[in-house]
């Protein structure tokens, strides 16, 4: 790499960046990857060396893999971690500290599956599948209408997750609301079918969501940052799926979350230089930004030749230049961007790319993702 071209890299990605009250050093931020090494869903200090690594690697925020909030119904996984009891919650008190001592900030993300839980599965295996409307991603009936006391129950989950993140001394706290899980699958007019006021329009679709970020809000400090992940695709090859049509319904959906407290917009694709609507080159985050004012994320195949889900379809995942965000990120469409699998091959991803080193950078493979390297 050129002189110029890393001169170029370092003021770019090398810009503080201020999260609400957060300070973040750069731009860069270590994207939410599902990685099942917590058994009975408590982080152990294996989670908490390989989470500090990326901290010493000097990635300016790290978001975690998803956490299961404390409701029945929330996994399907024995080793995904819970944010909830004693011993899950001192785990990742321990893990906020190793990334603390080197250097870094992090954000748990709280998570429920929804209609993808398997019944039968841990953490519950008794507790029962549920969504908006029982209907899985499939469009098969095959789970049970969240009544009233469900949604009432979940929005308290989520409110103590975050209340948890706070007192546990993380720097902000994540909600999942993307990829077909339950809160986009309140936002998804396919598995949304209700007639109450969590169903029909855009707007009401949303109140689910908008419900859970004004309870997180109202449990934490004003100027503890809540991010709240969305995504048009949705798991299982719906990668056609769309929450909203056109930017107008976008903004709807936005506009009542930033009404409900979100700080920020982390706006998950599978390739993050993909225009979002017609007639306009902004990707997914670029709108958000773009109407909200918010700050947002963007993510999707950073620094690699192909996307996530194609590594297990046996593709090889070549390391890539940066160019096109180097250029998305000047014209400022987006704030930060996060890094996934090119994190989890090198943890010393950004240290490399800062410094021009790119050579050296240790490219992603599908091994990985069954290691805490």
């Amino acid at each position: 790499m050129s002189v110029n071209a890393v001169e170029r890299v370092k003021n770019v990605l090398s810009r503080p960046f201020s999260l609400g009250a957060l300070r973040l050093p750069n731009r860069v931020v270590m994207a939410p990857m599902t990685r099942e090494f917590s058994p009975g869903g408590v982080p152990g200090e294996d989670v908490a060396r390989y989470y500090a690594r990326r901290a010493a690697g000097g990635v300016g925020l790290i978001i975690t893999e998803g956490t299961y909030v404390g409701h029945d119904s929330a996994g399907s996984s024995a080793r995904v971690p819970h944010f909830y009891g004693e011993e899950a919650l001192a785990g990742w008190a321990a893990v906020a500290e190793a990334v603390h001592q080197e250097g870094g900030r992090i954000m748990p993300q709280l998570w429920h599956v929804g209609m993808d839980r398997v019944v039968g599965n841990p953490p519950v295996p008794d507790a029962p599948r549920i969504g908006p409307s029982g209907i899985a991603l499939d469009g098969t009936l095959s789970g049970r209408e969240m009544t009233q006391a469900d949604i009432d129950n979940v929005v308290a989950a989520y409110a103590s997750g975050a209340a948890s993140a706070e007192a546990l001394g993380f720097d902000g706290v994540e909600i999942h609301g993307g990829h077909g899980y339950l809160i986009d699958e309140f936002l998804w007019e396919y598995t949304n079918r209700r007639s109450d006021g969590y169903g029909g329009d855009v707007a009401r679709r949303t109140r689910f969501a908008a419900e859970i970020v004004t309870a997180c809000r109202e449990s934490v400090s004003g100027d503890f940052p809540i991010s709240f992940r969305l995504s048009q695709w949705k798991m299982g090859n719906h990668y056609q799926a769309r929450i909203a049509e056109t930017p107008q319904e976008l903004e709807t959906v936005l506009g009542l979350l930033v009404e409900a407290g979100a700080d920020a917009f982390h706006c998950s694709t599978r390739r993050f230089h993909l225009p979002e609507f017609e007639g306009s080159d902004l990707n997914l985050a670029g709108w958000a930004k773009k109407i909200t004012g918010k700050p947002a994320i963007s993510v999707g195949s950073v620094g690699l030749s192909n996307e996530f889900l194609q590594v297990f379809q046996g593709e090889q995942a070549n390391v890539t230049d940066i160019v096109d965000l180097l250029d998305r990120m000047e014209r400022d469409e987006f704030d930060l961007i996060a890094v996934g699998r090119a994190l989890l091959g090198d943890p010393e991803w950004l240290t490399k790319v800062l410094s021009g080193r790119t050579e050296e950078l240790n490219a992603f493979h599908v091994g990985l993702v069954g290691s805490l390297h």
